[in-house]
């Protein structure tokens, strides 16, 4: 799944393509995503034009002059940018006409992805409202963190995942920044010292800053808007290196599951 880096890699990728570009229409060639693509996308954002792109957690915010197209990339999506004549393949459901000849695709072969229309204000939308600070940001700190993870009895690795207490870090990006905060994956949120809370804020900050800067992982599928993979899997020190010696140690990496997702971690350098 695109997790908050390969989204940010995606935006600054399609950004130069959109900003004041006029939308010319918009094609739904299949409107069954993981919730239905609204008919009023096709009747009301066409001759409008494109003003920002942003990012609020794994969502993409593209804002026009009255309104606001709310993007989710799912399990396997990607945007592109193409040139209109270029013939959609199979699993371009969506499709943004943009004037200059150039248009906006979204492929998705898993239909696990989103493209929704709302007039109003975007942070008051239903999948919105509720998320929590960008890690990114001042306001996620080791001062919010400790305080959240007071009487918390989840695994601290679970609690990263929940984006009502931060947004959109993904499973891949806690397992590398609990490994570089030297701190399990399986341990209690709530026994957290403040000390520990603070190195994984930075720790967090660092590793989404250089996957970001490396274009995000491709573990799978996934492509930026140009159609090229991310790079940031070869600079993995845990996830999926079950096994493997330790980066800093040597000692085999182990893994468990937690949830219904696996985690990776040093049994040497996290406690």
């Amino acid at each position: 799944m695109p997790e908050l880096p390969e989204v940010e890699t995606t935006r600054r990728g399609i950004i130069p393509h959109l900003l004041g570009r006029c939308v010319q229409s918009v094609v739904i060639r299949n409107p069954n995503l993981r919730w239905k693509v609204p008919a009023a996308l096709a009747r009301e954002l066409p001759g409008q034009t494109l003003h920002a792109v942003e990012r609020r957690a794994k969502y993409l915010l593209l804002r026009a002059d009255s309104g606001t197209v709310i993007v989710h990339l799912g399990m396997s999506g990607s945007l592109r940018i193409v040139a209109c004549a270029s013939p959609a393949e199979q699993y371009d459901h969506v499709e943004f006409v943009l004037a200059g000849g150039k248009c906006l695709r979204l492929r998705d072969p898993r239909r696990f992805g989103a493209v929704l229309w709302t007039r109003a204000d975007p942070a008051h939308h239903a999948l919105l409202r509720n998320i929590g600070p960008e890690p990114l940001a001042s306001e996620f700190s080791g001062t919010y963190l400790h305080a959240r993870t007071r009487r918390r009895t989840a695994a601290i690795r679970d609690l990263l995942l929940n984006t009502h207490i931060v947004a959109g870090i993904g499973n891949i990006y806690a397992n590398e920044a609990l490994f570089q905060a030297q701190i399990r994956p399986g341990r209690r949120a709530g026994r957290l010292s403040r000390a520990e809370c603070d190195r994984l804020v930075q720790a967090i900050r660092s590793t989404l800053t250089k996957a970001i800067q490396a274009g995000g992982t491709t573990l799978r599928d996934f492509q930026n808007a140009d159609g090229q993979p991310g790079y940031f899997q070869q600079a993995l020190a845990v996830y999926g290196r079950t096994g493997k010696p330790c980066q800093c140690c040597a000692t085999p990496i182990r893994a468990l599951r937690l949830g219904q997702r696996r985690t990776f971690f040093c049994p040497h350098c996290q406690s």
